[in-house]
């Protein structure tokens, strides 16, 4: 088979491959939630059961320093790694990164459990939140990258808004670190779940 017959299966564009471009907004969307999650429970744990202040370094070590020294460092090497074992393996190995998070929450005896949630956290981020954005740069064509991106961080953002209304709703019901737990766990499983299922590897449109 020529490469022209080869191109001609993978056809183009946002409209051409909707579906796949839809799920991979599901899949940017529970990232933001992810991520969401922590900005309204943790801050107050902080205080209130570690004694850290609002502020203060040990906060900005864990959301400033860890979390964005490893978010940073995972999406240079997510790219890297795409290239060699699929998209979708590195987007559910970002999953599967998330899934001790909410148990550390739940039972971290110390400030340091937090710091090294915050860890994994990133590296959830760093390889689900690039492959969503990869993944759908490589469907659509070239007029339409900035669209993508744009559409791509809404869809993430906004899922980090209604993570912080509803994680505040369940903390409030069953308390922070049991409101998170069951929150993390439903978002991570329905993640990587609809990944398995749902997610197309991308790489031959790249």
């Amino acid at each position: 088979m020529s490469s022209s017959e080869l191109m001609a299966d993978y056809r183009y564009g946002i409209r051409n491959n909707l579906a796949q471009f839809s799920h991979l907004l599901v899949q940017v969307f529970f990232v933001g939630l992810t991520i969401g999650m922590f900005r309204t429970v943790v801050p107050a744990l902080a205080e209130t059961e570690f004694g850290v202040a609002k502020g203060s370094f040990m906060m900005l070590m864990a959301f400033v320093t860890a979390f964005g020294f490893v978010k940073g460092s995972l999406n240079f090497v997510a790219g890297r790694l795409s290239e060699r074992i699929g998209r979708k393996n590195v987007l559910f190995i970002g999953w599967l990164a998330a899934v001790p998070i909410p148990f550390m929450i739940l039972y971290a005896p110390s400030w340091g459990w937090i710091v090294a949630a915050t860890v994994l956290l990133g590296v959830n981020q760093g390889l689900a939140w690039s492959m969503t954005q990869t993944s759908k740069l490589d469907l659509t064509t070239a007029d339409q990258r900035g669209l993508t991106i744009g559409i791509n961080e809404f869809s993430g953002y906004f899922g980090v808004a209604v993570a912080g209304v509803i994680t505040g709703y369940l903390a409030t019901a069953y308390g922070p670190r049991e409101g998170l737990m069951i929150f993390g766990l439903v978002v991570v499983a329905l993640a990587g779940l609809f990944t398995l299922l749902w997610i197309k590897d991308t790489l031959p449109w790249a």
